[in-house]
């Protein structure tokens, strides 16, 4: 299998947060990989990885990373291909790292989703995807589908909550 994604975190501490995409991922049979570097430790293996990403068959980068947050960008700075920044909740309630992610110069545009939000990174690199493939689309369609149903489940349970003074 060829990854068609590729997720990338500053370090394995971002991990339960970054699971929340490989988990969608998968769900949706998107082929990813997951690595970890840091555009500040490891700042070649950053350039060499956005290099060759679209080679290796990906189409996609998401990419997490908190307080000064620069990954998403570095990589975008290299690369041609879409990049989803995921800012990690950190020493601002990870107000410092979705600022740094969603202040790229012109040219270097970076899809920032909110904090915490990997699993918004992984549906929307699943609605990228999708758009050339309408096998997933139609599994993206069912996915949605079962986020209404959800709803319409909660409000049913809710409406068998009684309080003596609930109107509904």
């Amino acid at each position: 299998m060829t990854p068609q994604v590729s997720i990338i975190m500053g370090s394995t501490s971002d991990l339960p947060i970054m699971e929340k995409a490989c988990k969608l991922l998968d769900e949706m049979q998107v082929p990813f990989e997951v690595n970890a570097l840091s555009a500040h430790r490891t700042p070649d293996a950053v350039e060499h990885f956005a290099r060759t990403a679209q080679e290796r068959g990906i189409r996609v980068i998401i990419a997490g990373a908190g307080m000064a947050a620069a990954l998403p960008g570095v990589i975008a700075a290299s690369t041609t291909l879409p990049v989803i920044g995921v800012p990690i909740k950190g020493m601002l309630d990870g107000l410092d790292a979705m600022l740094s992610i969603i202040q790229m110069p012109p040219g270097i545009p970076v899809a920032t989703v909110g904090v915490n939000g990997a699993q918004n990174a992984a549906i929307l690199a699943v609605e990228m995807l999708a758009l050339s493939d309408e096998a997933l689309a139609q599994r993206l369609q069912a996915y949605k589908s079962g986020l209404k149903e959800k709803i319409e489940k909660a409000n049913r349970e809710l409406a068998e909550v009684k309080y003596q003074y609930k109107t509904n």
